[in-house]
C-alpha cells in the first residue's frame, strides 16, 4: 500500500478514534485488492482504569475505507 494513502486512512481513523492518534497500523493483504489495518491503542475510563482498544480497518488498495470495527 502506497504511503500516502495509508497517511490518508490513517487521518481518517484518528479523527474517528482519537485513543489510536500516533500509532502507526499493522497492515496485511485482505482478500481480493483489499488491506486490513489494526490500530492499538489504549484509554482511561472515568473510574481510572485503563482500556485496551484495537481498531481494524478494512480497504481498498485505492484508499476507500469499506468497513471499521472497534473492539471495548
Amino acid at each position: 500500500m502506497d504511503k500516502s494513502i495509508m497517511d490518508a486512512i490513517c487521518r481518517q481513523v484518528y479523527a474517528q478514534y482519537p485513543e489510536v492518534k500516533g500509532k502507526r497500523p499493522r497492515a496485511q493483504a485482505y482478500g481480493n485488492d483489499q488491506y486490513l489495518l489494526v490500530f492499538r491503542g489504549s484509554s482511561t475510563t472515568p473510574d481510572g482504569k485503563k482500556i485496551e482498544r484495537a481498531i481494524r480497518v478494512v480497504s481498498t488498495a485505492s484508499g476507500k475505507i469499506v468497513k471499521i470495527s472497534s473492539s471495548k
